[in-house]
């Protein structure tokens, strides 16, 4: 690969996610690319200082400060790290990014989606991931796998986990070139293989 590349990995908590960008990660060193793992909310600096606030405030957040915040990191993370990793020949590998705040703000909120693709285009600077990842796996194995110990937005309840469930799978039809929606109760291995697949097609293409 002679250019960076943005890869984002989505999904409800618990669709293991850390596991395969873990796995991801390893295999892309070991054939000799330079790797830059990151996450939102929360990348190193100011992103650490929103996440705290974003996951456990106990407060009252309304769904519109909510937004705003994620967006905030978003810009701050793009600019800071993001952008110029992809600059520089990175492979960066994000958990989470635009499609979490269409899917949970979104169709989990129930925000204008029109508004928050266009606050997410200012955020990002028109910058999108060249693959997107989403690990399906339905509410009620998310909870068991989660477990008693949740942040504020584990918190949210079942309907607004299948609503945002639901907000990822229409993301994956409208954007199927970028985004591939991938059974997250397969095999650990079977799921790492089908997203290298992806990512080697994506280079044979480029």
């Amino acid at each position: 690969m002679k250019k960076g590349l943005f890869i984002t990995f989505e999904g409800i908590d618990g669709c293991g996610k850390t596991t395969q960008i873990k796995l991801l990660k390893e295999t892309l060193e070991k054939q000799g690319e330079k790797v830059l793992l990151t996450r939102e909310p929360g990348a190193k600096g100011l992103g650490e200082k929103l996440r705290e606030i974003l996951l456990n405030y106990e407060g009252e957040v309304s769904s519109n400060c909510e937004s705003f915040l994620f967006l905030a990191d978003r810009a701050q993370h793009i600019d800071t790290i993001i952008r110029p990793a992809i600059d520089t020949g990175y492979i960066v590998i994000c958990d989470r990014h635009t499609d979490s705040t269409v899917a949970y703000q979104g169709y989990g909120r129930k925000l204008d989606l029109e508004q928050i693709h266009y606050l997410n285009n200012i955020a990002t600077n028109g910058i999108k991931p060249d693959l997107t990842f989403i690990l399906d796996i339905d509410v009620e194995t998310s909870i068991q796998r989660i477990g008693n110990a949740r942040d504020r937005m584990e918190s949210s309840g079942i309907d607004f986990f299948n609503c945002v469930r639901e907000g990822y799978i229409e993301i994956s039809k409208q954007e199927p070139n970028r985004v591939k929606l991938l059974n997250g109760n397969d095999s650990i291995e079977n799921l790492h293989k089908q997203i290298m697949d992806y990512i080697e097609n994506l280079s044979a293409d480029a």
